[in-house]
């Protein structure tokens, strides 16, 4: 890669712009401890600062340390996670807590390799950590910094393509300076995050403007190139909202791989036949079914349609799967439920008919 500017002056063209308009209040940074900071990047991983924000407080009100982390049950690390998506990230932590304290005596490793021996964490993640936490050069190319660079030298080719993704890395180890490392970093993401947005970027504040190769010759928006969007497919599930004579709900653990993994849930169901045949298997007596509304949500690659219906059993009994249990209203509140059951679980009908009202 030959640059058009040099290091020296992107350098403290961003340090300048990080100096007077840099995000310093972020929640990770006061106090700045690489458990905390660890524990920030993987949450911001794919997900807004303004989202993660939240989480993290309670994460850590609830985890200070990573011994508590470690010593932690995972429904109740995924509890703290849920709403939060990418559920794997929140079992990856935890996993990573565990062999921290094992391996490591309780301190987060301060090096690349032993970084990425853990779980979760990839190039970007572990240059991050490197940088904010102990102010050591390390390379960040996350989708903010991607964006800046792409737009910075009008980048050709869309995102995702090797070549564009190595050229990308390139040019983020190139302009990472060896001193404030953890300011410049800091500053660039936010730079992507405020300042170069995705759509409608606030060109004139950006401190690097004036060499900025998009902006001088074409549309920023046009910058990085993205491949066509395909249309979403619609997926369709059958979810049953099982209560007792106790006024509890069933709720099933998922697995560990695939969507919401390791979260409880509603019994899901590919057609609604499947979901009759598996209320007709409990052979016990129930009151009138009672179909609920429809609940709508959007994934990645996908859309999700869920069709939730009511059964209220006139019994009280146990299941010899472990993967099933009987939850109470207050139960309800210690575990990680996926944010579309909990939209269905929190139905009027259902908390009246959990709560006795």
């Amino acid at each position: 890669m030959i640059s058009h500017v040099s290091k020296t002056w992107f350098k403290k063209k961003i340090l300048n712009w990080y100096l007077a308009h840099g995000r310093h209040d972020l929640p990770w940074k006061r106090p700045i401890t690489p458990y905390r900071v660890w524990v920030s990047e993987i949450m911001l991983q794919q997900t807004q600062v303004s989202t993660v924000i939240p989480y993290f407080e309670k994460f850590i009100r609830a985890f200070p340390d990573v011994y508590q982390l470690a010593d932690a049950s995972i429904d109740s690390v995924l509890h703290h996670w849920a709403g939060l998506g990418y559920y794997a990230r929140g079992r990856n932590l935890h996993k990573s807590a565990k062999l921290i304290v094992k391996e490591f005596a309780g301190e987060v490793p301060n090096t690349l390799e032993t970084l990425l021996d853990l779980p979760g964490i990839g190039l970007s993640t572990a240059g991050a950590i490197l940088a904010q936490a102990f102010n050591t050069k390390a390379t960040i190319c996350d989708g903010n910094v991607k964006r800046v660079l792409a737009r910075f030298h009008r980048l050709q080719g869309p995102l995702g393509q090797k070549a564009v993704e190595d050229a990308l890395w390139q040019m983020a180890h190139y302009y990472t300076p060896t001193k404030q490392v953890a300011d410049y970093t800091q500053a660039i993401m936010d730079i992507g995050a405020t300042i170069c947005t995705r759509v409608k970027p606030l060109c004139a504040h950006c401190p690097v403007q004036s060499h900025c190769q998009a902006y001088q010759q074409d549309k920023p928006e046009n910058f990085p190139q993205r491949t066509k969007s395909k249309k979403l497919p619609l997926h369709l599930k059958w979810v049953g909202c099982l209560l007792n004579s106790k006024q509890e709900i069933l709720l099933e653990k998922r697995p560990t791989q695939g969507i919401w993994g390791g979260l409880w849930s509603l019994p899901e169901f590919t057609s609604e036949q499947a979901l009759d045949c598996f209320i007709s298997s409990l052979g016990k007596k129930t009151s009138k079914s009672q179909e609920l509304l429809p609940l709508k949500h959007s994934f990645t690659h996908f859309r999700l349609l869920l069709h939730p219906t009511l059964y209220h059993f006139k019994s009280a009994f146990l299941f010899k799967n472990p993967n099933f249990r009987w939850v109470s209203a207050q139960g309800l509140a210690t575990l990680g439920l996926p944010t579309p059951i909990q939209k269905i679980v929190n139905y009027d009908i259902i908390v009246k008919k959990m709560r006795k009202l």
